[in-house]
């Protein structure tokens, strides 16, 4: 079967689904999203159990009913089988199967072993599969009464009847052999009707061509056993491209996000991707306030060797304002923390404490870092940005900058750059790229205008930025000191060189245009005589007159 075929019946089966919660009045309902990722998560984990018992026992690689033959397994086998799987793999009891719901479908009240099969699933796997929040909580993969969101009672067991008739239509046993970008796509369909922004700090979406970019900007050939952190992770998109460079086995994710919604999203993300052994650092919690990544040893926050973060820019976060401007947050937010402006308190820029988080978690003469900001932080003159850009100068830790098209991101028209930060001191000069003339128009979803990278015009970045390549309006390689005359500018334009063209002219088309241009001047200077009479003869009419009232 081929990749094409697969992604279409992933895609059809997930609009299926989609189908099925509109035909039960749960279509944009807030809980949509929940169901659909949880049972697309409970038939993943089934198929991928199945296919793995398969590679683990050879008697079930030529078995036609793989189910059956577990079925009739004797319980002490089926228990040393479940020791051999992948410590990725979900274990699953016989009764997990969707092949025994969907023989049960017509059981008097399905609906509850259809909630009380997913809760078990989440209990056996608590251990591996479960995400954390700031206070130590365990969140579970399932929800324990996922049909409740059915409101009318008696329709319950009917929803859960034809879910599960969706589920058996489609395996995903070929699917397993694929790799990242597969499952990139699949993610994006399913996550694409609910990646607007619901949570205070939550940014889901960040386009793949971004993500490969930077991915592959920041990770040299042969990296291993390096730590990937990101402080608002939202989705996952960054820290899945770069552990996809890196190799799954060969890094350890860390995230945090205050958006539970968006931890939901990033497990899923991380179990298509097989990185299942990163889960128990995924926590769900306000990274700004209470951070949760701690170096035990060292009584103090970890430091990374990478870091990769597109935290949201503007955010009302007032209510803790004072308190992370206080003594205790002092080191962290070195360049001081924005005030709380009178009118538009959602203007706050947030982006800001990130930036400084991220900084002061980069791991000592050896972390890198790309952060995706808006331009206006490469040129702001004074405040927070002038002295975050002075720091990273005067500490060479400035690899380069890409300043990205408008619209990049479908849901913001904010203009974005990537700023990229390296601690190894390697670097003597920094890469200044302006990439904004590049990509092309494209309506999204019919309504949002959204600019699209062509292939050749990622490879040019790419490799222009990791070849320190000077072009023409494009891209410039300065030295820190330039950048410290320019007042710790990041915007390539400001280093561009000027450029006379020269043009060839006969004697007689140069007294032509001096002509024209003398003929335009003298009428200019005709206005603006005309305007000056008349401005003095207005201000001669104007009189002094007492006010007696007072």
């Amino acid at each position: 079967m081929t990749t094409e075929t697969i992604i279409a019946n992933t895609k059809q089966m997930i609009d299926d689904l989609k189908t099925v919660c509109a035909n039960f009045g749960l279509g944009n309902a807030s809980s949509e999203y929940k169901i659909i990722t949880e049972i697309f998560l409970y038939k993943f984990l089934n198929d991928k159990f199945l296919y793995e018992v398969q590679q683990a026992d050879e008697r079930l690689k030529d078995s036609e009913n793989v189910e059956q033959t577990l079925n009739n397994m004797p319980e002490d086998d089926y228990e040393m089988l479940m020791m051999q799987l992948p410590a990725a793999t979900a274990k699953l009891k016989r009764e997990h199967f969707i092949s025994y719901l969907f023989n049960h479908k017509n059981d008097d009240k399905f609906n509850e072993l259809f909630d009380a099969t997913l809760w078990d699933i989440s209990n056996t796997n608590l251990d591996v599969f479960s995400v954390s929040t700031g206070s130590g909580d365990k969140i579970r993969l399932f929800d324990q009464n996922l049909s409740l969101n059915v409101t009318e009672s008696n329709r319950r067991s009917d929803f859960c009847r034809a879910m599960i008739d969706k589920l058996v239509t489609f395996s995903f046993a070929d699917a397993f052999s694929q790799k990242y970008d597969f499952f990139a796509t699949i993610f994006e369909y399913l996550i694409k009707d609910y990646n607007k922004d619901f949570g205070k700090y939550a940014e889901y979406y960040t386009p793949h061509s971004i993500a490969s970019i930077i991915a592959r900007i920041m990770v040299p050939q042969g990296t291993q056993n390096v730590t990937v952190y990101d402080p608002a992770a939202g989705s996952g998109t960054l820290v899945l491209a770069l552990a996809h460079e890196i190799g799954e086995n060969n890094c350890t994710i860390y995230t945090q996000d205050i958006s539970q919604k968006s931890n939901e999203f990033l497990r899923l993300n991380l179990i298509l991707n097989n990185l299942v052994h990163s889960l128990g650092h995924v926590v769900h919690g306000d990274t700004l306030l209470s951070p949760q990544h701690l170096n035990r040893q060292k009584n103090g926050l970890m430091k990374f060797d990478y870091i990769v973060s597109n935290p949201p820019f503007n955010v009302d976060f007032s209510d803790n304002r004072d308190t992370l401007a206080g003594e205790n947050y002092k080191e962290r937010f070195w360049a001081g923390v924005p005030k709380v402006p009178n009118k538009k308190k959602d203007s706050m820029a947030i982006y800001q404490m990130f930036l400084q988080h991220i900084i002061f978690s980069m791991k000592e003469n050896s972390g890198r870092t790309a952060i995706v900001v808006p331009t206006g932080f490469l040129t702001a003159g004074t405040g927070i940005p002038k002295t975050i850009r002075e720091r990273i100068v005067k500490e060479k830790m400035l690899r380069g900058v890409v300043s990205m098209p408008s619209n990049i991101f479908a849901t913001t028209g904010t203009n974005v750059s990537v700023v990229f930060l390296d601690n190894t001191k390697k670097y003597d000069k920094a890469i200044l790229m302006d990439a904004s003339k590049l990509g092309t128009k494209v309506k999204v979803d019919g309504k949002n205008q959204r600019t699209v990278l062509s292939d050749q015009e990622i490879e040019d970045i790419i490799n222009t930025f990791n070849n320190f390549e000077t072009k023409d309006d494009f891209s410039v390689v300065v030295d820190y000191d330039k950048i410290e005359q320019k007042k710790c500018s990041f915007s390539a334009g400001q280093y561009f060189e000027v450029k006379i063209e020269y043009v060839e002219l006969t004697q007689e088309e140069f007294q032509a245009k001096m002509d024209d241009y003398m003929d335009k001047l003298t009428e200019l200077f005709g206005e603006g005589n005309t305007l000056q009479t008349e401005i003095l003869e207005q201000l001669k009419k104007v009189k002094y007159e007492a006010n007696y009232d007072k």
